[in-house]
């Protein structure tokens, strides 16, 4: 025998905590898929991902993963009786279960949510089942939640600080307040009010932010392994070109430079070319991600106090929430910058006073979006979802993609869904349209 017949909770906290970030910040539900869709990185050989040329196995990791490894392990601890675990574990453990089934739904539509975990055969709920299920599971979670509770051994991210995981749960209900803003805006509006002014607040600082950090292989960041053995990616062209024209700070962390010494300035490479244009950029011509992103013990940021800041600017401009919408925007900036060691204040504030930085109220989309999909580099998911919602920055399918000048607005369902649940899979593929990449989900069908 060589499974645990008794699990422990801190053990699978642990567990979950670290599956999460491998499985946010890897490469089947990030840089193969959902950090090429919103032109944050590109390929430069075997570019088939980046020509949306794929199959229902290429996104089979979250689905499988986000299942059968971390839903099945969070609901274990929720099963525990109380003193196997006290009810901070069930607060935590209904909070990453709520992450992660976001995750599912963000990137797949209609997912099976009530009965998974129940059920073998589990039906699907609808989108908008799911998100205003969420927000009563995250209402239940920080009911749990309370530093009088009980210690937390085994959380490798806040290091069983209840406050922040009290903040963390509010942040969550502000991003999904945001989801269905454009579909069922009262609701987003209450959800929103009840985010803010919940007692124990959201996301304050960049010391809040919400992320797992790595230490050396073979606990290393997903994306250094992978450099280490391959070279198939480079950052993207798109953002390349739009953080040099804003003379952008972040371009020396997000990008190196390229290693052939004749090339002085960051090089980005196109996105949706074949093998042979790609490869005849130039691998020595072309900017690799950042040593930041590529060292072992880089941190998996999952939700960042930028974020965070940026979803309260969208609020407020909404008329959901008071407060100043554009300080709110320069502030979320501002942490961005911060979150990645950029703290000189005179370099801040030339970036925010440029014209093209500036806070545009009149399309508060635009401004929020851009600058968002900039703070969100390295996480593909969000990036993605945030994209397909506020629909800025405008980005264009590469030549030689294969949908017809669409890039993707969804991941594939696994194809073991139609051999193990088929007629689930049916039912929920009718309401919600074809098992394409370019069917819209509910929260983007604008």
């Amino acid at each position: 025998p060589n499974a645990t017949e008794t699990p422990l909770a801190p053990y699978l906290l642990t567990g979950s905590l670290k599956q999460g970030a491998d499985l946010y910040w890897g490469d089947n539900t990030n840089f193969n898929s959902s950090l090429l869709f919103v032109q944050h990185w590109a390929k430069i050989q075997y570019t088939e991902p980046d020509r949306y040329d794929v199959s229902n196995t290429s996104f089979t990791s979250l689905w499988n993963t986000g299942y059968a490894t971390l839903i099945t392990d969070l609901n274990t601890i929720l099963n525990f009786s109380d003193q196997q675990a006290n009810s901070n574990y069930k607060g935590i453990a209904l909070t990453l279960r709520s992450w992660t089934f976001l995750l599912l739904t963000d990137a797949y539509g209609s997912i099976p949510y009530k009965e998974a975990g129940l059920k073998v055969t589990p039906a699907y709920n609808t989108q908008k089942e799911v998100y205003t299920g969420l927000l009563e599971d995250l209402k239940q979670a920080q009911s749990l939640l309370s530093a009088t509770n009980g210690t937390v051994t085994g959380d490798l991210s806040y290091k069983g600080d209840i406050s922040k995981w009290k903040k963390l749960v509010n942040s969550l209900r502000l991003r999904i307040a945001l989801r269905i803003s454009d579909k069922e805006p009262a609701l987003a509006k209450q959800a929103a009010i009840d985010a803010t002014t919940d007692a124990a607040g959201v996301l304050s600082s960049n010391n809040d932010t919400f992320k797992f950090t790595y230490t050396s292989s073979p606990q290393q960041n997903p994306a250094s392994a992978w450099f280490e053995t391959r070279d198939d990616f480079r950052v993207s062209k798109t953002l390349v070109d739009k953080l040099t024209e804003l003379s952008d700070p972040r371009l020396p962390v997000y990008a190196q430079l390229p290693t052939d010494k004749s090339v002085v300035k960051y090089v980005g490479a196109g996105n949706g070319l074949t093998n042979s244009d790609a490869n005849s950029q130039g691998f020595a011509k072309t900017s690799k991600p950042g040593t930041y992103f590529l060292t072992s013990s880089s941190p998996a940021v999952i939700v960042s106090y930028s974020e965070v800041l940026f979803n309260l600017a969208e609020a407020a401009a909404r008329g959901y929430i008071s407060g100043d919408a554009e300080q709110l925007y320069k502030n979320a900036i501002t942490a961005s910058f911060n979150q990645f060691g950029i703290t000189d204040a005179t370099a801040i504030s030339n970036y925010l006073n440029q014209a093209s930085v500036k806070y545009d109220a009149s399309n508060y989309a635009k401004s929020i979006g851009t600058q968002k999909w900039i703070a969100f580099y390295g996480q593909g998911l969000d990036a993605f979802t945030e994209w397909r919602r506020l629909d800025y920055p405008v980005l264009k399918a590469g030549p030689s993609t294969v949908l017809d000048g669409q890039i993707p607005s969804r991941f594939f369902y696994p194809g073991t869904e139609q051999s193990l649940n088929g007629s689930n899979y049916q039912t929920a593929v009718s309401a919600q349209g074809k098992d394409l990449l370019t069917t819209k989900l509910w929260f983007d069908a604008k």
